[in-house]
């Protein structure tokens, strides 16, 4: 795990829409850079995608996150709250 996904999982213990994550981590990425490390960790499995106000999240198949990652909520999944808290 990189230092910037590590950071990245940090701020997803809890459904985060991308402008709040874009905040909490404005000094120490750049949003394109924000956006690839979210890309990745999704790739990984240890970020979902979810839709604003909805619980459901969206399938590997309809996901877009380098076009669309302004509209996504992210939520750390199990898999990728287990590797932050180990350090992988």
């Amino acid at each position: 795990m990189t230092d910037l996904e590590f950071d990245v999982l940090d701020e997803l213990y809890f459904v985060q829409t991308f402008a709040t994550l874009r905040e909490a981590l404005l000094d120490d990425m750049e949003e394109a850079t924000l956006v690839s490390v979210l890309y990745d960790l999704a790739q990984k499995g240890w970020v979902k995608c979810l839709r604003p106000n909805k619980d459901e999240p969206i399938h590997q198949e309809a996901l877009d996150i380098k076009r669309d990652y302004q509209q996504y909520c992210y939520l750390a999944t199990k898999a990728g709250l287990m590797a932050h808290n180990m350090g992988e």
